[in-house]
C-alpha cells in the first residue's frame, strides 16, 4: 500500500472528522499550540530586534542567543521541561518558544538595520523624536524582512508542535504518534499530511498579510 493509499484511507474514513480524536479537534489544537507559541516569541524577540536594531548594538549578543536557541534540541528540551515541570501546556511552550525567538530576534535586527540611513537622518532633521523614527520610518520599511523572520517561525511552531503528542496533549502530533504506537501507517500518513498542509496554509496566510499591511512601493523595492 502506497503513500497515497494510506492518505486516501485516512481522509475517507468518517471515524476522522468528528469527536475529540477527529480531524477539526486535533488542527483546532495544533493552531492553538502554534498561536500561543509565536505570540510569545513575537513579545519577546520583536520589542528586542526592534530596538537593538533601531540603536546598532547588540548585534554580536543576538547573534550568540541565535545561535544558542538553535544548538538546543527542542524534544530534549521538552523532556528537560517535562521532568521539572511535570506534564502541561507549560512545558511544551517553552522549547517551541526556544525554537521560534531567534529567527525573529535576528531578522527583525537585520530588518532595522538595513533601513537607508539617508531617510532616517532625515526624519531626524525634521525634529521627529526616537519613536517616530522607529515606527512611522524604519519600521514601515523593515517590515518585509520581519514578517519574513515571523514566518520562518512559525513554519518551525507548526512543524514542531506535534512534540505536544509525546506528553499527552493534543494536536496533530496525536496521529503520529499513536500512529506509530499501533503501527497504523494511515494514521501516520495522515498526520504528517495534515501538518505539511498546515504549514503551507501558514505559508498562504503570511503572503497575505505581506500583501496587505506592506505598502507597494516598499514591496517593490525588496
Amino acid at each position: 500500500m502506497n503513500v497515497l493509499n494510506f492518505i486516501n484511507a485516512f481522509f475517507s474514513d468518517s471515524a476522522h472528522w468528528s469527536g475529540y480524536d477527529g480531524i477539526p479537534t486535533r488542527l483546532g489544537e495544533h493552531v492553538q499550540y502554534t498561536l500561543e507559541a509565536l505570540a510569545i516569541a513575537a513579545a519577546i524577540g520583536l520589542p528586542v530586534g526592534l530596538v537593538t536594531g533601531h540603536y546598532g548594538r547588540g548585534g554580536n549578543a543576538l547573534a550568540l542567543i541565535a545561535v544558542a536557541g538553535r544548538a538546543l534540541p527542542t524534544f530534549g528540551l521538552l523532556v528537560l521541561m517535562t521532568l521539572l515541570l511535570g506534564f502541561g501546556l507549560v512545558n511544551v511552550m517553552i522549547p517551541l518558544v526556544v525554537l521560534a525567538v531567534p529567527p525573529i530576534l535576528v531578522t527583525t535586527y537585520e530588518a532595522m538595520r538595513s533601513v537607508d540611513p539617508a531617510p532616517v537622518d532625515a526624519a531626524r532633521g525634521m525634529g521627529m523624536g526616537e519613536v517616530e523614527v522607529l515606527f512611522r520610518v524604519e519600521l514601515p520599511v523593515a517590515l518585509p524582512l520581519i514578517l519574513g523572520g515571523l514566518r520562518s517561525a512559525a513554519i518551525q511552531i507548526v512543524s514542531t508542535a506535534t512534540i505536544a503528542a509525546y506528553v499527552a496533549l493534543g494536536g496533530l502530533g496525536r496521529y503520529i504518534v499513536d500512529g506509530l504506537y499501533q503501527r497504523n501507517y494511515e494514521k501516520v500518513v495522515g498526520g504528517a499530511t495534515l501538518v505539511a498542509a498546515l504549514a503551507l496554509v501558514t505559508l498562504g496566510v503570511f503572503w497575505a498579510v505581506g500583501r496587505t499591511a506592506v505598502s507597494k512601493g516598499v514591496r517593490r523595492s525588496v
